[in-house]
């Protein structure tokens, strides 16, 4: 079953809500390899055709949704819920 909730503390994000929810109405988790070699625009919606990317920890991931508040956030395609 899918998450319900995406929690994030990454407050300067334009998905960043109330209570450390992300707003986006999707996601793109990857691991820090793909995230550093990919631009922004390779996000959740390219997700079915992205390869699986193993990472040994959390702290070899990212999140490629992210978008800094106030910045390009058609970059990707993705929405804002609320």
């Amino acid at each position: 079953m899918p998450a319900q909730h995406i929690h994030c503390s990454v407050n300067n994000c334009h998905y960043w809500g109330k209570g450390n929810v992300c707003q986006a109405e999707e996601i793109m988790v990857t691991s820090d390899a793909l995230g550093d070699n990919q631009p922004d625009k390779v996000d959740a919606k390219m997700a079915a055709d992205i390869s699986p990317t193993p990472a040994d920890s959390c702290m070899a991931t990212c999140c490629k949704t992210f978008v800094e508040k106030g910045g390009n956030t058609r970059a990707d395609g993705i929405r804002r819920m609320s």
